[in-house]
């Protein structure tokens, strides 16, 4: 068990056995990132704070989202004059990869700064490829989880396109509300030909210009490397599934994306990815053609 930062320490599951170690360091509160319970290993005669986060030490698993939640219970503990000891089985990877999360949002750091603050206490720490990229998705949301934010939605269409051959359905969350069925002062898109709506100015998956542009030289409006402009060489839409995509779905790779009410051609899909005009390769893929579909925006009265 070793201090990391004030009250927190990082350890093993072997430490949850050392009662006099927990004691002598005021440990109150327990942060468990473990795909085994740890209950079975702590002093039965001491009452702690505990959070369990049951993940498998492997790329795939989702730590991003716990992000948030585990600094708020390691915040709790300091704050109540206590102390946290996060832990996995060896103390390298998924502790190590909430350990350096919570010391990005506490002090501000980048991963590249806060990762090597932890590397300098405990130079053993390995945290798996998976974890480091989901740690510099969190530093580009600024230590926030906001989960409506186009790159958490991508991540999480992502984290499910490497399970997806082990999934028996789609989570139903991961789909945006059908705009057909609720009223928004957002912009809406519409088929251009029955005129129904189909999606959310927020349903929208911005990306950069990718590096495989030069590929498509004769669509080159800008310079490639500016982001900024990505929208004026990308002919399709890259958007969140929404809700009346779900049957279209279910149990294929990719497919067609039709319109629900006229079954116009509006794009496809495929769970593998694909290429934008632009050269960005999108993974998963939810495209739609910009001249199959209109964009309107909501007049507001001035009174």
């Amino acid at each position: 068990m070793i201090l990391v930062d004030s009250a927190l320490y990082i350890g093993t599951a072997a430490d949850l056995s050392d009662g006099q170690g927990l004691a002598q360091a005021a440990v109150t509160h327990i942060l468990s990132v473990d795909s085994a319970d740890p209950a079975p290993l702590l002093p039965p005669d001491r009452d702690f704070h505990r959070k369990w986060i049951n993940v498998l030490d492997d790329p795939t698993s989702d730590l991003l989202s716990h992000m948030d939640d585990s600094f708020s219970f390691i915040r709790e503990a300091a704050e109540g004059g206590g102390a946290t000891l996060v832990h996995c089985q060896a103390g390298r990877s998924r502790s190590a990869a909430m350990v350096t999360a919570y010391l990005m949002k506490r002090h501000q750091l980048s991963f590249a700064v806060a990762y090597g603050r932890l590397k300098g206490v405990k130079q053993d720490v390995q945290v798996n490829p998976g974890f480091e990229e989901q740690l510099c998705v969190y530093e580009a949301l600024q230590c926030e989880v906001n989960t409506s934010s186009p790159l958490y939605k991508q991540f999480r269409l992502s984290k499910l396109t490497e399970r997806y051959t082990e999934l028996q359905h789609i989570p139903r969350e991961l789909f945006a509300v059908d705009p057909a069925h609720c009223s928004s002062s957002e912009a809406s898109y519409r088929c251009r030909k029955c005129r129904r709506s189909l999606f959310r100015g927020s349903s929208i998956l911005s990306h950069p210009a990718g590096g495989g542009a030069s590929a498509f030289s004769h669509k080159k409006s800008s310079d490639l490397s500016d982001p900024s402009c990505v929208s004026l060489r990308c002919t399709s839409y890259f958007i969140e599934p929404v809700q009346w995509m779900e049957r279209a779905l279910l149990e294929v790779m990719d497919g067609q994306l039709l319109c629900p009410k006229c079954s116009c051609k509006l794009g496809s899909f495929s769970w593998c990815g694909a290429q934008c005009s632009c050269g960005r390769w999108v993974t998963p893929a939810f495209q739609l053609h910009r001249n199959r579909v209109d964009e309107i925006q909501q007049l507001h009265a001035h009174r």
